[in-house]
């Protein structure tokens, strides 16, 4: 059997977000007009915050606002692989590096489960040697174009363990796995919290912080 190490992204391995800074990265690099769009990505925000759109057509939004309704492959990954090696060298927490060198000695199987995009957090993975990504799709076109549009659920909250129960199913590991380790930040993954073996809450925010001493979960700072 093998284990399975499952990890969050921002927040968890990283110390700050990475979604908006990605859109910023991009735009800055390729239409620095685009940033004169903040005010309406601040909007969005804002109609995110009371409820009138949801976490998914937020992140439809501001993609479409800061990188476009659509791009081409081969504009984006220079885009990806810079924002990949930035966020690699300068927003990885310490301990998030020493915990993948402890799962990898133990010979588990490193899993990236993020809400993220997976077109960049596939480049990230890459680089902290992972094997797996688990992560929010983007819809691509006929003529190879990525769509600023979400394929199929935003890997958030239930969806997150929704999506990682299909990779279990599509990888042969349906019964065939061993224990699962899980590292977030946030109380949305209490869901995979309660399915994982060990959950670890990573420095955790005040809700996921009661959550774990009430549920009796490990908590470790990686600052």
């Amino acid at each position: 059997m093998t284990d399975l190490a499952i990890y969050d992204l921002d927040r968890t391995l990283t110390r700050h977000a990475t979604y908006t800074p990605f859109l910023i990265h991009c735009a800055m690099r390729r239409a620095p007009w685009r940033l004169l769009l903040a005010p309406v990505v601040l909007a969005s925000m804002l109609l995110y915050g009371v409820r009138i759109i949801d976490r998914g057509r937020l992140k439809e939004i501001n993609h479409q606002l800061l990188l476009g309704r659509w791009i081409h492959p081969k504009d984006l990954t220079p885009l990806v692989e810079s924002f990949a090696d930035s966020t690699v060298s300068g927003n990885i927490r310490p301990g998030a590096r020493k915990a993948i060198a402890r799962d990898k000695a133990e010979g588990r199987r490193l899993v990236l489960a993020t809400a993220s995009y997976r077109l960049y957090a596939d480049a990230i993975a890459d680089r902290l040697g992972f094997d797996d990504v688990i992560g929010t799709g983007s819809v691509i076109g006929l003529d190879e174009r990525i769509r600023s549009r979400i394929a199929g659920e935003n890997a958030y909250g239930e969806a997150k363990l929704r999506m990682i129960a299909d990779w279990v199913e599509k990888s042969g590991l349906t019964g065939k796995h061993g224990h699962v380790r899980f590292y977030s930040d946030h109380a949305s993954d209490a869901p995979t919290f309660e399915w994982a073996d060990e959950p670890v809450a990573v420095n955790p925010h005040a809700r996921l912080a009661r959550l774990a001493i009430r549920r009796g979960w490990p908590i470790e700072d990686w600052s």
